[in-house]
């Protein structure tokens, strides 16, 4: 409800160019840093922002190859679901999130890369506020997602009823958007409070789809038994 859907060839140039920005420039990253990185460097952080673990300048790749793994699942993953006619309604939406996730991958690896290279990082001040930033892009798009096995609030209440699928993940889209802001800005107050807002947002918004969505299927009199073998 926030962004517009782009237009096929939109789509792939913008599917080509996140490809070649995202995981080939994190490789691209590590490769550079390499050579000039010590034999330990941090690799893990507490809520406090600080490292709290480390291992060998390898490690450097690991971000890279997820974030490599993200993109081609979520490209494969298409071609499985029974519901696949589904996405041609929200390419673009679908593209968003991926980008947008790699893209996030792609923050936190280049400051893993400065923090490998002997540079003071606070990780917490900046995984807070993207974090929040990745939910309000997510929810920005969530209600543009139409039924499927594998993207989007997946009940068995969604899965067996329109008018479930589409009030859940509208509303589910503005509580992530909620959600976002408060962790953005409480995150660039606190990285603990950022995280502890996170957290009870993201476990209450997960509760909330949950039981509206039955609330909705219960009320839909066109809706389905959850036995079928396609999202409806």
């Amino acid at each position: 409800f926030f962004f517009k859907q782009k237009t096929a060839y939109e789509i792939r140039n913008c599917d080509w160019s996140s490809d070649v920005c995202s995981s080939d420039l994190l490789f691209a990253a590590s490769l550079w840093a390499f050579p000039q990185a010590p034999d330990r460097i941090p690799t893990h952080w507490g809520i406090d922002g600080q490292p709290d673990g480390w291992g060998g300048p390898g490690m450097l790749f690991l971000l890279p190859a997820v974030a490599l793994g993200v993109w081609a699942l979520t490209a494969f993953l298409p071609r499985l679901d029974p519901g696949r006619a589904n996405y041609a309604s929200f390419t673009g939406s679908y593209t968003l999130i991926r980008v947008t996730i790699v893209a996030f991958l792609a923050l936190i690896h280049g400051f893993g890369v400065a923090a490998a290279l002997g540079h003071t990082v606070n990780m917490g001040q900046v995984t807070a506020p993207a974090t929040g930033i990745l939910f309000i892009l997510l929810g920005g798009v969530l209600g543009k997602i139409r039924p499927n096995w594998f993207v989007g609030v997946r009940t068995p209440w969604t899965l067996t009823s329109k008018l479930a699928w589409t009030r859940t993940h509208r509303a589910t889209g503005f509580a992530f958007v909620a959600v976002g802001i408060v962790t953005l800005l409480a995150g660039m107050v606190s990285p603990t409070a950022g995280f502890v807002s996170l957290l009870v947002g993201a476990l209450g918004t997960t509760a909330f789809s949950f039981v509206y969505s039955h609330h909705v299927w219960a009320h839909d009199p066109d809706r389905q038994s959850p036995g079928g073998t396609t999202p409806v």
